[in-house]
This record gives C-alpha cells, structure tokens and sequence, in this order.
C-alpha cells in the first residue's frame, strides 16, 4: 500500500534526523513548511547516492539509478511510488523547483560508476556542480529567492563544500578505488597516488594540501562576494546556506590546523558544535541592519 504524502514526509524527516549530517542542525532554524521541504530534498539526494554506494541485494547501481530517473519522472507527472517522491512531488509543485536540477544530480552520481579518476580540475569540476552546486540550485527554491546574483552564491558554495568533502575523505576514498583531487594536481606537486592508498605524509602531500585548500578558500570567498551584493531581504532568506557555510567552513579550518592529517580518522564537528555555528550564524542575520 502507497504511503499518504503525510507518511511520506515523515519518512524523509526521520531518514534526515538519523543521517547525522552537517546539514541537518541548519534545516532547523527553517519555518516548517520549508524545513519539510529541506527534508524531503535531502532524502533524495540521500537515496539517489545510496542507490550507487549501498544498492539492495541483488540489483545493480546502475539498475537502481535508471529506476530513480523513472521515478523522477513520475513525480514531475503526479504518479510517485517511492516513499520519497511522494513527498517530494507535494514540494516540486508548490516551489516550482525544475526538473532538470534533479536530473542533473542523478547524473553525477553516476558518475562515481564510470569514472574513478579525474584528469584535470575543469572534469572534477563538472562532478562537483551536479553533486552539490545542483543541490544549492534546488535549495533556493526553498528558501525563496532564485536570482542570478542568488545563483551564483549557490553554485559557489556548492563547489566549495564539495570540495571539502573531498579533502576531508581523501582517505576514505582512496580505500574504495576513488581519487577525485585531480592527477594533474598530484602531478604538479609530485605526490604518487601510490603514496596516497599507503596514507603518507610527506612534505609533497603537504604542499598539495595547501593548495586544494585555497581553492577550496577561493570559492567560499566568490560565495560571500556574491551574498554581500544581495539586498538584505534576501540574504536573511539565506541564512540557513550561510549556517551551512560556517559549519563547512569550520571543517576546512580544522583540516589545516590538523596539519592536514585527513588520511585517517575523518576530521568532523561535534554535534554541540555544529549548533553553536548554527545559532551564532542565525542570530547575526537578525541584528538590525548597521547604519553610517
């Protein structure tokens, strides 16, 4: 029996609430029409990426992602079956969030089936814009402001935030065949993957580090030059991204001042950490405008 789109929604609250991610403590300073919204967006990209990483017995990633794109469809023409799709049909139609976004996610997610090795940045960059710049795009329709100038804040802060994921599970993802910094990166700075998968640091790993790391910089920085030409009324409609961004932000500080020791134990924030950036961010952008 089909799930009501009530007991859909509560599926996907409660697939957020136990994900334990970076993102959820920001959903919460939402109102709750859009904070549902925010649940339901993140269960599918939850799903969709689970579909490639822990498919059901038996099936194959790639079987998983083409049933995905059926049901994407369905959604869009009003017959969802998926728990998530359900709920996420109700909020497609109310925010008027294309299509075309979330197709663009189930295709960089593919993407970790047929490409293990990036050569260069602009290829990486192509994986980094469908994985997470695609999600700002989405997450703007929620929180009710979609101009160019917006646009560009989210895709931005999409790339940096990818980015960090992969400097802070550089390790992880070398164990399981995957290595998204690019070779032409390791190449420049003369570290061999061979030194990667055998987790060595070396001054080589050191120097490439630094590097990613400005990168990762450059583009919070191109985010917040693009927040600040936003009126104010829209940049409060981004506190959450901006919650979004102290947390990640935070996360690269701690790589650097770990001496960039990403190779073993994942570098994360304490729940009440994640909290206190959330509420610190959040009451900012409730302090009345400063005047001359």
């Amino acid at each position: 029996m089909m799930m009501t789109p009530t007991q859909a929604q509560t599926y996907c609250t409660t697939l957020t609430k136990k994900s334990g991610s970076n993102f959820y403590y920001s959903f919460l300073f939402l109102p709750k029409a859009r904070r549902d919204a925010m649940y339901t967006v993140y269960a599918f990209c939850k799903e969709v990426d689970n579909a490639v990483d822990e498919p059901p017995p038996g099936s194959h990633p790639e079987e998983e992602l083409a049933r995905w794109r059926q049901e994407l469809a369905a959604t869009y023409s009003g017959t969802p079956t998926f728990p998530v799709t359900i709920s996420l049909a109700q909020h497609v139609r109310a925010l008027s969030i294309p299509q075309a976004y979330f197709e663009e996610l189930i295709k960089g997610v593919e993407m970790d089936l047929t490409t293990k090795r990036y050569a260069t940045f602009d290829q990486l960059s192509l994986y980094c814009y469908r994985v997470a710049s695609v999600v700002g795009l989405i997450c703007l329709h929620v929180f009710g402001t979609t101009s160019p100038r917006a646009q560009d804040y989210a895709v931005n802060l999409g790339m940096a935030f990818q980015l960090t994921n992969i400097l802070r599970d550089l390790g992880n993802d070398a164990e399981c065949g995957r290595v998204y910094l690019p070779q032409e990166d390791l190449a420049r700075f003369g570290y061999r993957e061979e030194d990667l998968l055998h987790r060595r640091y070396q001054p080589e790993f050191t120097e490439l580090m630094k590097f990613e790391v400005e990168r990762a910089k450059d583009f919070y920085a191109k985010a917040a030059r693009a927040l600040d030409s936003l009126p104010r009324e829209e940049r409060r409609a981004l506190t959450v991204a901006e919650i979004m961004r102290g947390v990640y932000g935070r996360i690269l500080q701690r790589i650097e001042e770990s001496g960039f020791r990403v190779l073993g134990d994942r570098v994360s924030l304490s729940s009440s950490h994640r909290l206190a950036v959330a509420a610190g961010v959040w009451l900012r952008s409730r302090l009345p405008a400063s005047t001359p």
